[in-house]
């Protein structure tokens, strides 16, 4: 009896991806890609440390592995691009893919300058392609539930707001010797700048007053390492914003936002995995999360699901469903939240308030809805 052969036809071309960077995060969207978003491939890995990047793709029944990203960005075969490797190679990956035709997804931050990452998204603008940055709190439900009834004015005209990202810790972090300067603005509370900002949408962050510390780890604070901050954030329709972090929440992983506005407060997060209570004779308890990727694990994956959707339009030449409100997270939102994160260690640095600087590139601002 001979096999019945099966015909694909009807069925669309799947996506195809490569990575780039196969550390936690890396490997994390690798698995997403190759597991949970429907329509796309995980077609390539690539990693300086190419034994790791072989990890990842046996274990993900991936064919290509290569320890220079320059393979995958020369792939005719390969539609688009997951920026995971460390910051500092941000900027000029993006430039990369965008000259060889590729969509890009960049882990944040996009850049570690904004002269970096302007000549990064000139690039991305020249070549037209689909640009999007990882501030995969958008994707959340709780979070998108808040930005919905904030769209739809229920909330009314923000005045207050807060966001707020409490990493897991023991009391004490142990690499902290090795974790680069400035990551608590940079890495850590530029996921809490976007929050702010998509939540009061339409204005922009003027001015940022940021003061931090090494609490957690003060023997280090000679060495300009820091583990704890507090932001506060004037933007142009007047509101007022505070966004704070913490390197070690000995509960678990605890990441809040919250609006308070004319006509009411909406809130979106909370430090338990789920709304189920604990009641014995030790007190009242709560599973908490404690890494990123359990908290967070959906709003990764669909972040992957937005991206690959909008690289399949643009592929197909067709239109991406619209949503109430606007989501992915572009250009012109990964420049503002940069930008604040930068005027934040300008403002530790003089110990005082600094103005967050405009968009130097028009083009840039105008793409913000089209999350080019």
């Amino acid at each position: 009896m001979a096999y019945i052969e099966q015909h694909s036809a009807g069925l669309p071309t799947p996506v195809r991806l490569g990575l780039i960077g196969s550390g936690w995060m890396g490997a994390f969207h690798g698995e997403s890609i190759a597991r949970r978003v429907t329509g796309a491939v995980l077609a390539a890995v690539a990693d300086p440390n190419v034994d790791s990047a072989a990890s990842v793709a046996a274990r993900l029944g991936t064919a290509k592995v290569t320890a220079d990203a320059a393979d995958i960005m020369a792939d005719p075969d390969i539609d688009a691009v997951i920026i995971a490797s460390p910051a500092r190679f941000h900027a000029s990956l993006i430039a990369q893919a965008a000259a060889a035709g590729k969509h890009v997804f960049c882990e944040k931050p996009a850049a570690q300058s904004l002269e970096e990452l302007d000549a990064a998204l000139l690039a991305v603008e020249a070549a037209g392609v689909h640009f999007q940055i990882g501030f995969n709190r958008r994707y959340a439900t709780d979070f998108q539930a808040a930005k919905k009834d904030l769209a739809e004015g229920i909330v009314g005209q923000p005045q207050l707001l807060r966001s707020l990202t409490r990493d897991p810790g023991t009391g004490s972090i142990g690499h902290a010797a090795r974790i680069p300067a400035w990551t608590i603005f940079l890495e850590t509370l530029i996921h809490d700048f976007d929050t702010l900002n998509w939540f009061n949408e339409g204005a922009e962050p003027v001015e940022v007053y940021a003061a931090a510390d090494a609490l957690v780890e003060p023997s280090l604070r000679d060495q300009g390492f820091l583990d704890t901050a507090v932001v506060t954030v004037r933007y142009s329709n007047g509101a007022l914003a505070v966004a704070e972090a913490n390197f070690s929440a000995l509960y678990g992983y605890d990441v809040r936002g919250e609006v308070f506005g004319s006509k009411g407060m909406v809130q979106a997060g909370r430090p338990t995995e789920t709304a189920a209570l604990r009641y014995t004779a030790e007190g009242l308890s709560a599973e908490t999360p404690r890494l990123n990727v359990e908290l967070f694990r959906d709003a990764y994956t669909d972040e992957l699901v937005d991206f690959a959707a909008a690289v399949r339009a643009r592929r197909d030449g067709t239109q991406p469903p619209s949503g109430a409100f606007t989501l992915t997270p572009g250009a012109a939102d990964a420049r503002r939240a940069l930008a604040m994160a930068l005027a934040c260690i300008e403002s530790v640095q003089l110990g005082g308030p600094v103005a967050v600087p405009v968009s130097s590139n028009s083009k840039v601002s105008s793409n913000r809805k089209a999350g080019v």
